[in-house]
């Protein structure tokens, strides 16, 4: 079903621009401002400060917006209600993942959920670019680590237990690690492009120590990390989830056993909503049960 012109004016507000709304509905930007246009001509005020980036809603705009969004929301929940589709997931659901974790944890999920819900399309995006949740179309985010401030709803699903890892090709070669502070004389393999110092915070016996880890190698593939660890280029502060057969077989071994390194939390963000559609419910429940399953996640 088509949006109304209020529909549209809440989805523009929400995208941030017209071009981005148009984009979502298949449509162009200047159908779009048409369409906005009329709706103003109708209320006779200015609902929104238009550039050819960013489309703002003016002070008449936000009030406007803030009911609306109470009236749409309430009516999905009605209508919802009234058709029995509370608890039933349906239409499109568009989730977005970091690469290595997302096709290891979060596409089983998605199965299984589309076995649950046969109606349900599903959208998996992988990757860490997505940061406007609402602007992209997107419903539901899994990010791992510390979260910046936000408007989004959070709901932490689990932990990621860490490791440093190294292959023993690589002891063979370099100095022995006995203490936290060693670590600062060899080489790591850095998780952001562009790192080369990183300081990593371990603890022994509840006293934390920092170090700063340096590294003439970085890469944002836990893929191609794993690759370069086991060839003996470097030592890695990793999840444990990426190097559990490695570990098992014996190509990487763990460095300082006795010390730990924190976990890092597995969150879910979502849009704050009146009404919670069912499709995102029934994913954050299904990746909290299955993270807390999983053997390797806390």
């Amino acid at each position: 079903m088509a949006d109304t012109n209020e529909q549209l004016f809440l989805r523009v507000v929400e995208a941030g621009s017209l071009k981005a709304a148009a984009e979502q509905i298949g449509s162009d930007p200047s159908a779009v401002s048409r369409r906005i246009s009329a709706l103003e001509a109708r209320l006779g005020v200015k609902l929104l400060e238009r550039s050819t980036k960013r489309s703002t809603p003016t002070e008449a705009g936000q009030n406007y917006y803030d009911g609306m969004r109470r009236i749409v929301d309430e009516q999905t929940a009605l209508e919802a209600d009234v058709t029995g589709l509370v608890d039933q997931p349906s239409g499109r659901l568009r989730v977005t993942a970091p690469v290595d974790f997302g096709a290891k944890f979060v596409a089983p999920i998605l199965a299984r959920l589309q076995d649950e819900a046969p109606d349900l399309t599903i959208d998996l995006r992988l990757g860490s670019a997505f940061s406007d949740l609402i602007g992209q179309g997107l419903d539901v985010a899994i990010r791992i680590g510390r979260l910046e401030d936000s408007s989004l709803i959070a709901k932490r699903l689990a932990f990621v237990p860490r490791v440093l890892v190294v292959a023993p090709s690589y002891l063979e070669r370099h100095d022995p690690i006995t203490t936290a502070r060693d670590l600062e004389a060899h080489d790591f393999i850095h998780y952001r492009p562009g790192d080369r110092q990183v300081e990593i915070t371990l603890e022994k016996d509840g006293k934390p120590e920092t170090i700063t880890a340096h590294g003439h190698f970085s890469a944002n593939s836990v893929s191609a990390i794993r690759a370069l660890v086991v060839a003996g280029r470097g030592i890695h502060k990793g999840p444990v989830w990426a190097f559990e057969d490695e570990l098992r077989n014996g190509s990487v071994v763990p460095i300082l056993p006795d010390w730990s390194i924190a976990a890092y939390p597995v969150h879910a963000l979502y849009a704050p909503s009146v009404f919670v559609p069912a499709k995102i419910r029934r994913f954050i429940d299904l990746a909290a049960e299955t993270f807390k399953a999983s053997g390797s996640l806390q």
